[in-house]
């Protein structure tokens, strides 16, 4: 039999796209991949760090040589009482340069610089860590909303079979009208909640687009039956206790009360001398007014130069005061930042945990909910139950499925913010997570 060319091009290019669509699904390590190069809460971190990097070297720059070029050129008038005036040109320049050997602030505006570098490296991980939960948790409640529109077309698609079947029983007279005003006004309840379901996936799905830059293709879901893993190590002071340690919050407060520390020495520095070894070169040209006519005077210098503060009008003081009670403040900042990061461990392991155990008792359930639905159904055909039953088990059903993947998803994502609690979430353990996805 001869094939019509035109349905065989149809049929490749329909499977054409298939193909294409399966391979472009996105899945949680590429979308977080596409977020660290378009996301812009992070492109101002980057910048940020970027620019703590320089603290660095301005530091650095106090400990340095510096050299200054000055120089001048003036267009003179000399009169003298009786004499007529006399125009001349002058000029002059100098090149100075200075080395420190003592200065007490300029070292540890140094030390300053190089916590301060690293304190933007560690507040650059730390967004790094909060971009990873943000792109979890809008993917997860993209695939959440995806999951609930699904299961409400098959609810709807149930229910439709359910309203055939009670037309056709009430025009064979095996039940009232009851049953189809019944299965009716389910279906168009149904119907309703999947508008309302189909809006909020758009919405979901532009948040997500926020975030990695483009709109997300069809997206990678949980695989089947698939199986969390518990906290390990089980108890959460061990988690408590990390956290209270490597959580970067406490990590970048820590180079913050370090970095006030070395403020209170650049204050007190106002009381300290300084000591430089300064050399110079000048050289002038002018007109001697004695002598008559241009002359040229070179000079070259070369010593140490200390200078000593004496009284400043009480301005050193006050700012050693002030800078001590910053200190104090990034103290009670660091103590604050140990209990935040101590509390987001513990509700993190707890909210996994608890996550596992929601998991467990709706996939029971689920197996409970299906077995209620196929004996209504079964009930129904007898004719010892009522098509409001059949309905109802049909409801609890998709309703359980439908909480059963959002505990997952939420189990997974207490797994992410345990790890971030404790200063350990990266590219790694999103890649273990990204394994247990499976194109759709």
């Amino acid at each position: 039999m001869k094939k019509n060319p035109r349905k065989l091009s149809l049929a490749l290019l329909v499977a054409g796209t298939l193909l294409t669509l399966e391979a472009s699904a996105l899945d949680l390590l590429q979308a977080y991949r596409d977020a660290l190069q378009n996301d812009s809460q992070l492109a101002s971190a980057r910048a940020a760090r970027e620019a703590s990097v320089e603290k660095q070297v301005q530091g650095r720059a106090g400990l340095l040589p510096s050299a200054a070029l000055s120089g001048e050129i003036k267009e003179n008038e000399l009169a003298f009482s009786g004499f007529p005036s006399r125009r001349f040109s002058s000029n002059q320049y100098q090149v100075q340069l200075k080395q420190p050997l003592y200065n007490l602030s300029n070292l540890a505006q140094y030390e300053a610089g190089k916590l301060q570098s690293a304190a933007g490296n560690v507040q650059f991980e730390q967004a790094k860590n909060e971009l990873a939960l943000r792109v979890a948790q809008a993917y997860f409640d993209l695939l959440a909303a995806q999951d609930s529109v699904d299961f409400l077309r098959a609810q709807k698609a149930a229910i439709s079979e359910q309203l055939e079947s009670a037309k056709r029983n009430f025009e064979v007279g095996t039940a009232t009208i009851t049953d189809t005003h019944e299965a009716q006004a389910r279906f168009d309840l149904t119907e309703a909640q999947e508008i309302a379901a189909q809006n909020d996936l758009e919405v979901r799905r532009y948040a997500l687009a926020q975030i990695i830059g483009k709109l997300p293709p069809a997206l990678s879901g949980l695989r089947q039956q698939v199986r969390i893993a518990p906290p390990e190590p089980a108890a959460p002071e061990q988690w408590v206790k990390q956290a209270e340690a490597d959580n970067l919050a406490v990590v970048g407060q820590t180079l913050a009360v370090q970095i006030a520390g070395r403020s209170v020495t650049v204050s007190r520095a106002g009381h300290y001398p300084t000591v430089d070894a300064v050399a110079s070169y000048s050289s002038s040209e002018s007109f001697n007014p004695v002598f008559g006519g241009q002359f040229t005077q070179k000079a070259t210098a070369i010593g140490v130069q200390v200078a000593l503060p004496l009284f400043s009008g009480y301005s050193t003081t006050s700012r050693v005061r002030e800078a001590l009670s910053l200190e104090d403040k990034a103290r009670a900042d660091l103590d604050t930042a140990r209990r935040n990061a101590a509390l987001s461990a513990r509700s993190a392991f707890l909210g996994l945990q608890s996550g596992l155990s929601q998991v467990r008792a709706l996939e029971a359930a689920e197996a409970s909910s299906k077995l209620a639905l196929e004996a209504n159904q079964l009930g129904y055909d007898v004719g010892v139950r009522i098509n409001i039953d059949v309905l109802n088990a049909q409801q609890q059903l998709y309703s359980t499925r439908r909480d059963l993947a959002k505990a997952r998803y939420d189990a997974l994502l207490a797994g992410l913010k345990l790890r971030a609690a404790v200063g350990s979430l990266s590219e790694a353990e999103l890649a273990e997570l990204n394994a247990l996805l499976e194109a759709r």
